[in-house]
Parts: structure tokens; sequence; C-alpha cells
């Protein structure tokens, strides 16, 4: 399977204000008032990946993820839209953020995903889906359809040199 790069239906892809002073920095990750209607998140975590390192792809049944790359460490993500349906299928779009450029996305079910960590410090990556992990109490089966070990799979994290064109280098 081919897939054309382009920006997919659905998918919302947000740049999140960073705010510095002498203490730190602080960057709003979500607000209700920002928030889609459909969208409410059921829980929030936050992980740690190390440089290099990939995690997915993979895509939910039913489940939004609302991902904030805010550093540290930067962030290659890289969606397929795989929904029959919509007017995207067979689309790739590929985002850069985190530490340089801190981002939110917005990732509809049925949009395979995968992130990588292109910095070389260990990143942090924060979630917000819209359904518990495993259901109430985790008594449920995991919404998730991993590719991860698919032998031929369709759904190869290409390696981007270029970043997005509002990123700044800092000092």
């Amino acid at each position: 399977m081919l897939f054309n790069d382009g920006i997919i239906d659905g998918v919302e892809v947000r740049l999140l204000k960073r705010r510095d002073d002498h203490r730190g920095w602080l960057t709003e990750i979500f607000r209700e008032d920002e928030l889609p209607e459909r969208f409410i998140p059921a829980m929030c975590y936050v992980s740690l990946t190390h440089p290099n390192v990939t995690r997915g792809p993979h895509e939910h049944a039913d489940q939004t993820d609302y991902f904030a790359f805010t550093g540290p460490g930067d962030f290659q993500v890289t969606l397929w839209d795989m929904r029959e349906n919509s007017p995207t299928c067979c689309l790739r779009q590929t985002i850069i953020g985190g530490t340089l450029s801190p981002t939110m996305i917005l990732v509809p079910p049925g949009v395979v995903h995968g992130y990588k960590n292109i910095s070389d410090v260990p990143g942090l990556v924060i979630n917000c889906p819209n359904r518990l992990f495993g259901g109430w109490k985790r008594e449920y089966p995991v919404d998730e359809i991993r590719h991860e070990e698919e032998k031929d799979s369709p759904f190869v994290m290409i390696e981007h040199t270029l970043r997005c064109p509002f990123i700044k280098e800092r000092a």
C-alpha cells in the first residue's frame, strides 16, 4: 500500500504557547473552551521515550488520543489515515513537535499513529485520551491495534530531517 502525503481530515494540530519566566516554563495542554465538543478526556498519562526510540505505529477502533509534545525532547509524529469513508483515506501526515515547537495533536479513531524521539535527550509525551485504558477498572480489552511487529507493514516511519517552517532554533 502506498500513502500520499497530506493533511488528514479530523486530525487537529495546534501549536501550544510556552510561557517562560525565571522559574522555568508553563504550557497549557488543553482547555475546555478550546476542546472539540465531541472530545472529553477520560484520563491522562505521561510517558518517557529514550532518544531514537519509536512508539507505534498503532491505531484505535474507538479511542481518540490527545497528545501534547512540549519537551523535553523533539518528536517526529507520523499519521496514516486508514478510515475507508474518510476523504483523506490513504494519506500520511508528518508533524514535528516538542521542545522546539510545543504541539498538541488530536488523533481520531482509525488513524494509525506512531512517534519517534528525534532528539539527543529523553523526551516526555502527555496523552489525554477520551477512553480509559482497559475500560472501567481495567476490566476490558485494550482498544489498540498494534502494527509494530507486522512483517511488511505499510506503516513505516520515514526519517525526516526537515523541520516544520515555524520552528525556530533556540540558542
